[in-house]
C-alpha cells in the first residue's frame, strides 16, 4: 500500500532527484517554458509552485529560503521581482502542463511546463521549412533576405557557362574516382 507515500521517484536516488528538480525549476523561471518527460513535469510542479509563493512574501527569509532551491542569482532576482508581481492576486496554479505525444526515439511521453502568463506570441508571418533530415539548412534561395534572381539568370541565359562548369568538375571527379591506380588525368 502507498499510505502516506507523496511524489515521484522518477528512477532516481533522493540525491540526484532533488538536483534534477532544482536545475529543472531553474530553467523554468528562466525561460518560462521547459519540455521534458510527463513524470518530470508532474514532479516539478509542486516544486516550482511552492518556490514561487515563497517568493510572493517578498522578505529576507524568503529570499534565502529560495536561494537555497535555486543557485543562479539572476533567476533568484527575477523571481522577485518580476514573476512575483505577476502572481501576486493569484493563489496558486502558476504552472500549466501541456502534452506534447510520445518521443521519437523511445516512446516517452513528452510534456511543456510553462509558467501562467508566459504564452507564446505566435508571429504572423510563418517560418521556413526545414528539410526532412535531422539538422537539414534551408536552401540560400529560400532563406530570408536572400537576393532575388534577376530575370536573365532565372530564364538560363547567363548561367549555361556555369552548368557546363559545374557538369564538366563533377565528371572529373567521378572519373577520378574510379581510376586510382594512374594516379593523373590524362
Amino acid at each position: 500500500m502507498r499510505h502516506r507515500k507523496s511524489g515521484w521517484k522518477l528512477g532516481r536516488k533522493g540525491e540526484h532527484r532533488q538536483a534534477m528538480l532544482r536545475n529543472m525549476a531553474t530553467s523554468l523561471f528562466q525561460h518560462e517554458r521547459i519540455q521534458t518527460t510527463a513524470g518530470r513535469a508532474k514532479a516539478l510542479r509542486p516544486y516550482a509552485e511552492r518556490i514561487i509563493s515563497l517568493a510572493k512574501r517578498e522578505s529576507l527569509h524568503a529570499r534565502r529560503l529560495v536561494s537555497g532551491h535555486i543557485a543562479d542569482r539572476a533567476v533568484v532576482k527575477k523571481l522577485f521581482d518580476t514573476l512575483s508581481a505577476r502572481y501576486l492576486d493569484r493563489h496558486g496554479g502558476y504552472t500549466r502542463i501541456l502534452k506534447l505525444g510520445p518521443r521519437f526515439g523511445d516512446g516517452a511521453e513528452m510534456a511543456l511546463v510553462e509558467l501562467v502568463g508566459s504564452e507564446l506570441k505566435i508571429d504572423s508571418k510563418p517560418k521556413p521549412k526545414k528539410g526532412w533530415r535531422r539538422g537539414a539548412k534551408p536552401k540560400a534561395e529560400d532563406a530570408p533576405g536572400a537576393p532575388e534572381p534577376d530575370a536573365a539568370e532565372a530564364s538560363g541565359g547567363t548561367k549555361k557557362a556555369g552548368a557546363k562548369k559545374a557538369a564538366a568538375k563533377a565528371e572529373k571527379k567521378r572519373r577520378g574516382s574510379t581510376h586510382k591506380a594512374s594516379g593523373k588525368e590524362k
